[in-house]
């Protein structure tokens, strides 16, 4: 991990970090280009070109800023997606690995980049 993530990230319960990190990898795994993982203003961040993945950690959930969360509300049907277009994913909620890694590669993929 980043070193100024990790520093980040560290400033959380460990819930909380136990979450940020389980999606960390689904993002990895999900998407076979090289990311870039840094701080854009002070948020954890994932990049693939100019697109990118944020993740947003509060103290009982964490945000998931991606630019294909809208194409896949119908199959987030329990989660809230705030007016920003951001998933809120919640420390009891169970993760959707599927939806996710879907979600991940559609705003990564790196020929959508190119498109």
């Amino acid at each position: 991990m980043n070193e100024s993530v990790q520093e980040y990230i560290d400033k959380y319960p460990d819930e909380v970090k136990e979450l940020y990190i389980r999606l960390r990898t689904i993002i990895y795994d999900s998407v076979s280009y090289e990311i870039e993982e840094k701080l854009w203003a002070k948020i954890p961040s994932y990049y693939v070109g100019d697109s990118f993945v944020r993740l947003i950690p509060f103290k009982d959930h964490v945000n998931v800023e991606a630019a294909a969360v809208l194409a896949h509300k119908e199959e987030l049907g329990g989660y809230k997606i705030t007016p920003k277009g951001m998933l809120q994913i919640y420390l009891k909620q169970d993760v959707l690995q599927d939806v996710l890694g879907k979600i991940f590669v559609e705003t990564l993929d790196e020929m959508s980049v190119c498109n």
